[in-house]
């Protein structure tokens, strides 16, 4: 699957991810109104309002990029119906040829770690058939359990062709109590993506591995360390846009090749129809909003590394 995903990047000459994290606040009232009069003000309403959300948006701006990255606690947090709107998402998003990531940070032992990669990227049997639950191309994985919570999405990876993101340096502000602590003289981010090109290194596409890493657009210089020490590691780079990251902060996340690295923007995609730069679309045509914010983020960062050489 990342030979997948760098050939749409290559493509559509777009190295983003859309990042579908809708909360129910995002939903323009008319989607919601209507939603709420088919199922009430329930779950199901509630879930078919993000579903439509979301269909809308995806058929503004599949054509322009390779992938989504749908963040599940978004979905579950309307229970089962939530979920449901989660894999018609993810279903939805690969019949328009995108590439799905699962942002579901999953991170266990034992049996537990291969029923959630079993679950998410792999198969499961039922008597005599095999089903793929929620069937995702790439899952994010939460490395702080040890190679026990990872090693049975290696497993499934393998099996499957398909890969992972694991976190390493994320974006958010209090990361640094934990990631950047010293172990003997080194930061613990380092020693993580040492460990992620160690795994990746058994799992290679053609020209990256299918295990990945999340390294935060809000830490350019830790992103710099960390793409020497992870060369063949496609990076997963989240915090552009509404969390403060642009375009000229990223250039050295990406490798000599114009690749390694994708840029994900949620907030700033989907809700764009509330920033003041596209409030000429109006709440209407908030599909046609976020269609515009992307190709926005496109010329940013593009621009930046055609500056950069590129």
């Amino acid at each position: 699957m990342i030979n997948t995903l760098v050939a749409e990047i290559r493509k559509k000459n777009a190295p983003i991810v859309v990042g579908l994290d809708p909360m129910l606040s995002y939903v323009p009232e008319k989607l919601q109104s209507k939603a709420f009069a088919a199922y009430g003000e329930t779950l199901e309403g509630a879930a078919e309002a993000i579903w439509q959300f979301n269909k809308a948006i995806v058929d503004a701006v599949y054509d322009l990029i390779p992938a989504v990255k749908p963040q599940i606690a978004m979905y579950e947090q309307f229970g089962i119906p939530g979920l449901t709107a989660y894999e018609r998402t993810v279903s939805y998003c690969q019949s328009k040829g995108l590439v799905v990531i699962g942002d579901i940070k999953r991170g266990d032992i034992g049996s537990t770690s291969e029923a959630y990669a079993a679950g998410h990227l792999g198969r499961v049997q039922v008597g005599a058939n095999t089903f793929s639950g929620f069937h995702e191309d790439f899952a994010t994985v939460n490395p702080y359990l040890g190679s026990d919570g990872v090693k049975p999405f290696l497993k499934v990876c393998e099996k499957e062709k398909k890969g992972i993101f694991v976190l390493v340096k994320t974006s958010n502000p209090s990361s640094g109590e934990f990631q950047d602590r010293l172990v003997d003289g080194r930061p613990l981010y380092e020693l993580v993506g040492e460990k992620v090109a160690e795994w990746g290194g058994t799992l290679m596409g053609e020209d990256y591995s299918y295990v990945g890493a999340v390294v935060g657009a809000t830490y350019p210089e830790q992103g710099r360390a960390l793409r020497k020490i992870m060369p063949k590691t496609f990076i997963l780079v989240p915090g552009y846009g509404a969390q403060g990251g642009k375009g000229t902060d990223l250039v050295d996340f990406f490798c000599e090749d114009r690749l390694g690295a994708i840029v994900n923007s949620s907030r700033g995609i989907i809700c764009a129809y509330r920033n003041e730069a596209y409030a000429r679309f109006g709440e209407d045509n908030f599909a046609d909003a976020s269609r515009a914010a992307v190709q926005d983020m496109l010329a940013d960062i593009n621009g930046a590394l055609d500056a950069a050489g590129k």
